[in-house]
């Protein structure tokens, strides 16, 4: 199979909700064949969509980012991520990850008893994802299924009814053997607490060169400080601060590698005030000074790799004092 070179960035609205149709509306499934060295830094970045998403770790590990769990997978294993969950992938070098989205709408019509009796429980339900690793009988036939999808992506001549049947298989393993429970109280509240996450997850990073004091972003999602900082270590595992500097030194990476821009040009458009502190940073980060990065980007034109929001938090609140006159002030 080719790789997917066409789509390998995520574009999303003002709420991480991805912007791009996958499939058609006669036929709302579609396929991809991914190498996360094709993407910007090994990562696809936060994102959510109304679709149901699989995918196989066919080489390499990913660490996924699914709700409020992160977790690694290595390959020959796989994960189901329900309809409207916000997640990421990453790895830290080459992982061919084959996936597939589609509608619920794919596996039968929303109006229909199939659709009321065995898919929409599974989509309302508090499930966020379904891990399938091949020790476990009946997740290791799910992987089986999602390996025979992959394969008959390319059959020509019956490739959409193949792939129908297959998915109504793999729908029925999970639906059987998955723990779904309902429960509407949580499954509100966990929205709502993701959609406000998602707000400021947006506001950061089209405010991220100017300086972004705690009290604002609270004030912006309606909620307090200390819910801002609940939601950033539930959902991400890390605090506004250190979100918003490694979102930074990520914007700045890429003016390194995609402009000649002049270093304390870079710093300065990245949101750091100081160009000898943001050396540092960069260098404590990327372990390459920027102007080392720069070069070692143009001699390989390879992918920058990165672990932008890899679950380590390598900056300290001091330093955060120095990056901004009213910074995100964690002890408030």
């Amino acid at each position: 199979m080719q790789f997917n070179t066409t789509y390998n960035k995520i574009i999303t609205d003002e709420n991480l909700m991805e912007t791009v149709q996958h499939g058609s509306n006669g036929y709302p499934f579609h396929f991809y064949y991914d190498n996360l060295a094709l993407f910007d830094f090994n990562c696809i970045e936060w994102h959510w969509h109304t679709e149901l998403e699989f995918v196989y770790v066919e080489s390499g590990t990913v660490t996924f980012w699914v709700g409020e769990k992160q977790f690694a997978l290595s390959a020959g294993n796989g994960v189901f991520i329900n309809s409207r969950i916000l997640h990421r992938f990453y790895s830290p070098g080459q992982a061919v990850i084959p996936n597939f989205v589609c509608m619920p709408s794919f596996i039968a019509p929303p109006e229909s008893f199939i659709y009321q009796k065995y898919v929409l429980p599974l989509i309302s339900s508090p499930l966020a994802y379904q891990i399938f690793q091949g020790e476990t009988g009946w997740q290791a036939e799910a992987l089986s299924v999602i390996k025979q999808i992959i394969a008959v992506q390319d059959r020509v001549s019956s490739r959409e009814l193949a792939t129908s049947s297959l998915l109504q298989k793999l729908w029925l393993g999970l639906y059987e053997n998955a723990h779904i429970t309902p429960a509407p109280c949580h499954t509100d509240a966990s929205a709502s607490a993701q959609a406000r996450l998602q707000l400021m997850m947006q506001y950061l990073h089209q405010n991220y060169a100017r300086d972004i004091s705690l009290d604002e972003l609270a004030g912006y999602a309606g909620v307090s400080k200390s819910t801002v900082l609940n939601l950033f270590h539930r959902y991400l595992h890390s605090t506004p601060i250190n979100y918003l500097i490694k979102y930074r030194l990520n914007e700045a990476a890429l003016l390194l590698s995609k402009t000649e821009k002049k270093i304390a040009t870079v710093s300065k458009e990245a949101g750091f005030h100081n160009v000898d502190y943001f050396c540092r940073l960069f260098k404590k980060h990327y372990h390459l000074t920027p102007t080392g990065y720069r070069k070692k980007k143009a001699l390989t034109s390879a992918v920058p790799r990165s672990d932008f929001l890899a679950g380590h938090d390598v900056f300290s609140l001091s330093e955060s004092g120095v990056l901004c006159p009213a910074p995100l002030d964690t002890h408030a």
